[in-house]
Protein backbone atom coordinates (compact mmCIF):
# COMPACT_ATOMS: atom_id res chain seq x y z
CA UNK A 1 0.00 0.00 0.00
CA UNK A 2 1.15 3.56 -0.99
CA UNK A 3 0.20 7.07 0.45
CA UNK A 4 -0.04 9.14 -2.38
CA UNK A 5 -1.02 13.01 -2.03
CA UNK A 6 -2.63 14.22 -5.05
CA UNK A 7 -2.68 18.62 -5.31
CA UNK A 8 -4.84 20.15 -7.84
CA UNK A 9 -7.74 23.10 -7.73
CA UNK A 10 -9.08 21.23 -11.35
CA UNK A 11 -11.65 18.56 -10.56
CA UNK A 12 -11.21 16.97 -13.75
CA UNK A 13 -7.22 16.60 -13.04
CA UNK A 14 -8.16 14.94 -9.52
CA UNK A 15 -11.04 12.55 -11.07
CA UNK A 16 -8.14 11.59 -13.64
CA UNK A 17 -5.90 11.07 -11.47
CA UNK A 18 -7.79 8.96 -8.77
CA UNK A 19 -9.37 6.81 -11.76
CA UNK A 20 -5.76 5.33 -12.50
CA UNK A 21 -3.96 5.77 -9.32
CA UNK A 22 -6.97 5.04 -6.87
CA UNK A 23 -6.27 0.52 -7.10
CA UNK A 24 -8.28 -0.33 -3.53
CA UNK A 25 -4.99 -0.40 -2.73
CA UNK A 26 -3.60 3.15 -2.36
CA UNK A 27 -4.58 5.53 0.42
CA UNK A 28 -4.98 8.63 -1.63
CA UNK A 29 -5.00 12.53 0.12
CA UNK A 30 -6.16 15.18 -1.91
CA UNK A 31 -5.67 18.77 -1.95
CA UNK A 32 -7.06 21.81 -3.72
CA UNK A 33 -4.41 23.91 -2.59
CA UNK A 34 -0.63 23.16 -2.77
CA UNK A 35 0.67 25.58 0.15
CA UNK A 36 -1.15 22.68 1.77
CA UNK A 37 1.49 20.24 1.05
CA UNK A 38 4.17 20.82 3.31
CA UNK A 39 1.34 20.46 5.95
CA UNK A 40 0.20 17.04 4.22
CA UNK A 41 3.83 15.70 3.87
CA UNK A 42 4.25 16.28 7.45
CA UNK A 43 1.15 14.86 8.74
CA UNK A 44 0.55 11.94 6.36
CA UNK A 45 4.49 10.92 5.20
CA UNK A 46 3.52 10.21 1.73
CA UNK A 47 5.51 7.78 -0.59
CA UNK A 48 4.41 10.53 -3.91
CA UNK A 49 3.58 13.38 -4.20
CA UNK A 50 1.17 14.41 -7.58
CA UNK A 51 1.10 17.95 -7.99
CA UNK A 52 -0.28 19.67 -11.09
CA UNK A 53 1.89 22.93 -12.31
CA UNK A 54 -0.90 25.12 -12.43
CA UNK A 55 -2.45 25.61 -8.84
CA UNK A 56 -3.55 29.13 -8.07
CA UNK A 57 -1.96 29.52 -4.71
CA UNK A 58 1.17 27.36 -5.34
CA UNK A 59 1.84 25.41 -8.36
CA UNK A 60 3.47 21.91 -8.67
CA UNK A 61 7.30 23.31 -9.26
CA UNK A 62 6.76 25.54 -6.05
CA UNK A 63 5.20 21.98 -4.15
CA UNK A 64 8.19 20.32 -5.09
CA UNK A 65 10.62 22.52 -4.41
CA UNK A 66 9.58 23.50 -1.04
CA UNK A 67 9.42 19.44 -0.55
CA UNK A 68 13.20 19.12 -1.39
CA UNK A 69 14.16 22.34 1.10
CA UNK A 70 12.32 20.87 3.97
CA UNK A 71 14.06 17.03 3.32
CA UNK A 72 17.31 19.04 2.59
CA UNK A 73 17.24 20.90 5.99
CA UNK A 74 15.74 17.16 7.49
CA UNK A 75 12.39 18.26 8.26
CA UNK A 76 10.83 16.18 6.24
CA UNK A 77 11.97 12.59 4.69
CA UNK A 78 13.03 12.69 1.09
CA UNK A 79 9.71 12.49 -0.86
CA UNK A 80 9.60 11.99 -4.49
CA UNK A 81 7.55 14.13 -7.11
CA UNK A 82 5.54 13.69 -10.00
CA UNK A 83 5.20 16.87 -11.73
CA UNK A 84 2.15 17.34 -14.04
CA UNK A 85 3.09 19.62 -17.16
CA UNK A 86 0.88 21.68 -19.20
CA UNK A 87 3.51 21.96 -22.24
CA UNK A 88 6.52 20.82 -23.49
CA UNK A 89 8.55 23.72 -22.50
CA UNK A 90 7.83 23.27 -18.80
CA UNK A 91 10.18 19.74 -18.79
CA UNK A 92 13.33 22.72 -18.11
CA UNK A 93 11.25 24.10 -14.78
CA UNK A 94 10.39 20.67 -13.55
CA UNK A 95 14.03 19.60 -13.57
CA UNK A 96 14.99 22.83 -11.79
CA UNK A 97 12.57 22.30 -9.00
CA UNK A 98 13.91 18.58 -8.74
CA UNK A 99 10.88 16.46 -9.17
CA UNK A 100 11.59 13.07 -9.79
CA UNK A 101 9.20 12.20 -12.37
CA UNK A 102 7.01 14.64 -14.88
CA UNK A 103 4.13 14.02 -17.40
CA UNK A 104 2.96 16.58 -19.89
CA UNK A 105 -1.04 16.79 -20.24
CA UNK A 106 -3.17 15.51 -21.53
CA UNK A 107 -2.69 12.55 -19.22
CA UNK A 108 -2.63 9.29 -20.31
CA UNK A 109 -3.26 6.39 -17.90
CA UNK A 110 -0.52 4.12 -19.22
CA UNK A 111 2.11 7.10 -19.34
CA UNK A 112 0.33 7.99 -15.54
CA UNK A 113 0.47 4.29 -14.36
CA UNK A 114 4.34 3.81 -15.28
CA UNK A 115 5.13 7.25 -13.53
CA UNK A 116 3.47 6.24 -10.51
CA UNK A 117 5.14 2.48 -10.42
CA UNK A 118 8.48 3.98 -11.22
CA UNK A 119 8.45 6.27 -8.61
CA UNK A 120 7.20 4.50 -6.13
CA UNK A 121 9.97 1.68 -6.90
CA UNK A 122 12.48 4.32 -6.33
CA UNK A 123 13.17 5.21 -9.67
CA UNK A 124 12.36 8.33 -12.15
CA UNK A 125 9.80 9.05 -15.27
CA UNK A 126 10.67 11.51 -17.81
CA UNK A 127 7.68 11.76 -20.42
CA UNK A 128 8.82 11.13 -23.76
CA UNK A 129 5.27 13.16 -25.26
CA UNK A 130 5.88 16.07 -27.67
CA UNK A 131 9.46 15.84 -27.36
CA UNK A 132 11.00 17.59 -30.72
CA UNK A 133 12.22 15.01 -33.02
CA UNK A 134 15.85 15.41 -33.84
CA UNK A 135 17.09 15.65 -36.81
CA UNK A 136 20.53 15.23 -38.01
CA UNK A 137 22.26 17.23 -39.99
CA UNK A 138 23.93 17.20 -43.39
Amino acid sequence: MAKIVLVSDARTVLEELRAVVDDGVNELVELNDGAQARAAATAEEPDLVIADSQVQSMGGFAVCLDLKLEASGGRLPAIPTLVLLDRRADVFLARRAGAEGFLVKPLDPLRLRRAVTALLAGGTYEDESFKPVTIPAG
